[in-house]
């Protein structure tokens, strides 16, 4: 099956490696193409971010630019899309940081300790910076370059039961992106995960594959987990971002005006998108109240201590796949203080 798929990419790679040699003669009459594929709902932070660098890369380039967006995995799951990018089967993605873990890029996983964030003016401290700036360029040398990070929100835990305590979590199967430290997040509270694509989430926990999962209000809403999970507990203890990368050899073989017009769009939408994500998060949940499918549950002072102090072993656990300098450096970015 993953031949297959291989296959399948190195020929739709092939496919528009012809196309792209047909020349620039008649730009306006056939435009370059970009297709942006990503694996959440339109109406979403990254969708909505996704359809506005559409809207300005298509306008500041004269139409000499076309975009695609493709979203929902209508193109690829989110453990296939990277392959498919490096392949050059799409031009562009946004996949969350937990996603460069499986293909060697482990620091991107900084981003998913828990509790390592306290809100997302601290977070630009860190992607508007130098280290952010120097983590962008670990994508260099596996074929692509990161143009921008974008925000979704902070995560809460959903499941069929109530979860105000860290023993609630106990022998309970959550889905997890692929990432060594969301593994490790839920096993030390006892409960046991599972990697699963972001379009299969919902189906399993409607047939009771997984018991709960992690996500951001909007990616419950929109993809309707919560009319299948009783209960979304707000805990607010880890970050979903991404990073909008672009095939390198595609991006360099731009001509320069395009490279600089779609430059300018992906600022663009980077500011327009982010400054959206609290508000779609705010409106998901209160649509999330609204249909009473779902109780929203809210953390006592002390039910949120415990909960702090029940994940803190994860640090240390993936101090050596991460880098402890690395850690000791975010965490003076957004603490002022190390590990």
């Amino acid at each position: 099956m993953h031949q297959l798929k291989f296959c399948h990419l190195v020929a739709t790679a092939a496919s528009l490696a012809v196309l792209a040699l047909a020349g620039p003669a008649s730009a306006a009459d056939n435009p370059i193409v970009i297709k942006f594929s990503h694996v959440v709902a339109s109406n979403t932070p990254k969708g909505l971010a996704a359809d506005k660098f559409k809207e300005l890369a298509e306008k500041y380039t004269d139409g000499k630019v076309k975009v695609e967006v493709y979203p929902n995995s209508q193109l690829y799951k989110d453990k296939e899309e990277l392959e498919a990018l490096q392949l050059g089967a799409v031009q562009m993605l946004a996949p969350s940081n937990s996603k460069f873990g499986p293909i060697g890029i482990k620091e991107f996983e900084v981003f998913d300790l828990p509790y390592i964030l306290p809100d997302l003016a601290t977070l630009r401290k860190v992607t508007d910076g130098p280290l952010g700036a120097r983590l962008l360029k670990l994508l260099e040398p596996k074929g692509m370059i990161g143009l921008a990070y974008w925000d979704n929100g902070f995560k809460q835990m959903s499941a069929n039961k109530k979860l105000v305590d860290p023993a609630d979590y106990k022998g309970l199967k959550f889905r997890i992106q692929s990432s060594k430290v969301l593994d490790a997040q839920f096993r030390t509270l006892g409960a046991i995960p599972q990697v699963m694509a972001f379009s299969e989430v919902y189906q399993a926990l409607q047939t009771g594959v997984v018991d709960g999962q992690e996500n951001t209000p909007s990616n419950i809403y929109t993809q309707k987990m919560h009319e299948v999970q009783k209960y979304i507990t707000l805990t607010n203890h880890g970050y979903i971002g991404y990073v909008v990368v672009v095939n390198k050899k595609f991006w360099d073989g731009l001509p320069p005006d395009l490279r600089a017009a779609c430059d300018k769009a992906m600022k663009e939408a980077t500011a327009y998108g982010n400054n959206q994500s609290a508000k779609e998060n705010d409106d998901a949940l209160e649509e999330i109240r609204k249909s009473g499918k779902s109780e929203l549950v809210k953390l006592t002072p002390a039910q949120d201590e415990a909960m702090r102090k029940a994940m803190m072993p994860v640090y240390k656990d993936v101090a050596g796949r991460v880098g402890q300098p690395l850690i000791d450096e975010f965490l003076k970015e957004t603490r002022g203080t190390t590990n």
